[in-house]
């Protein structure tokens, strides 16, 4: 059916699509997350200074 040479083709081929499959699963359910919940929580803490830093500067 394969010849020696096709069937090394083919494994490659199936490790190259599982590793990719793989790194996909991981990219979409940890790192993106990460990285966005990450990026709104730093966010809120500068929006959070900047009000409390707008607030001092009245008050003084």
């Amino acid at each position: 059916m394969f010849d020696f040479d096709q069937y090394l083709g083919f494994l490659a081929f199936l490790t190259i699509l599982t590793i990719g499959f793989w790194l996909m699963i991981f990219l979409l359910t940890f790192v993106i997350p990460y990285w966005i919940f990450g990026a709104a929580i730093e966010r809120m803490k500068e929006k959070r200074e900047e009000k409390k830093a707008k607030r001092e500067a009245l008050t003084a």
